[in-house]
């Protein structure tokens, strides 16, 4: 073999590696904020290009960019980098959600245990509610979801229960772009007054109305600062809920969501 194709050969080799470690722009991303620790929130571009392996042209281009989507933040002393606060938005959701759905699990059980139906959590995803927990009834018949389903029918109970929380502009918004399905034979005056009930009374529930063979009755969750970050909801079969059996389950579901909430630090002063 000759010295040009021991070079070539080389070369090939290390384009290879770069391809398959460092040629991901997401990758090298993630490296470079993970350089950012407890104890050591500072962190200076030579430092990061040492530890990532990159060059420091590289990592200059990569913090510009964060630092203009606030994900890092330059000290004006030394210089160097730290997280910047644009990370929280991204991050806050998902420490919520971890935490809500680990104090809700205990009493989600507590509540099919006493209602003997599915229970659930869910969360809000700017027009769909994402269900993140269940505990299925342990009955034959019943009603369950797949973790991840979405949501975004008008009628839907934990739908009624978010959106009584927003602004009536932010609802009409999501009614006319169709991102809320909202049935034909009910005018947007009237279901943004069914919300209003709804934030009244502190639940709403849909009683056969989306599928005839399904109930499902629907709470809030707020957090410490008083906003709402989940729902706690119960579905069963049409068929075996009376009119008193739903009541029972508007109070057991009520209930279970005002604990879930005190166990976040929420108060409430009404």
């Amino acid at each position: 073999m000759t010295t040009i194709e021991n070079e070539s050969s080389a070369k090939a080799r290390t384009e290879s590696a770069g391809e398959g470690r460092g040629a991901s722009v997401i990758v090298n991303v993630i490296d470079v904020l993970r350089c950012f620790t407890v104890d050591r929130s500072l962190v200076g571009v030579t430092e990061i290009a040492a530890e990532v392996g990159l060059h420091k042209s590289s990592v200059s281009r990569i913090l510009a960019t964060l630092e203009q989507e606030r994900i890092v933040e330059r000290d004006e002393q030394s210089r160097k980098y730290k997280l910047g606060l644009g990370l929280i938005a991204i991050t806050g959701p998902l420490l919520a959600n971890l935490d809500v759905r680990q104090v809700a699990y205990p009493l989600l059980k507590e509540l099919r245990d006493s209602t003997d139906e599915s229970a659930a959590l869910t969360i809000w995803d700017g027009g769909e509610s994402v269900t993140v927990e269940q505990i299925p009834s342990t009955r034959l018949v019943k009603h369950t979801s797949v973790m991840g389903s979405r949501y975004r029918t008008a009628l839907s109970a934990t739908v009624q229960v978010f959106l009584s929380a927003q602004p009536h502009e932010l609802v009409r918004g999501l009614l006319d772009s169709g991102k809320i399905e909202l049935p034909q034979v009910m005018a947007p005056e009237d279901y943004l007054t069914r919300l209003e009930v709804a934030q009244r009374r502190g639940y709403a529930f849909n009683y056969g109305e989306t599928s005839r063979d399904e109930v499902g009755v629907a709470a809030p969750v707020y957090d410490h600062r008083g906003e709402v970050i989940a729902s706690v909801m119960v579905a069963a079969p049409y068929y075996r809920i009376s009119s008193e059996d739903l009541e029972r389950l508007c109070t057991e579901v009520v209930r279970t969501a005002r604990r879930i909430s005190a166990r976040l630090g929420y108060q409430d002063n009404s």
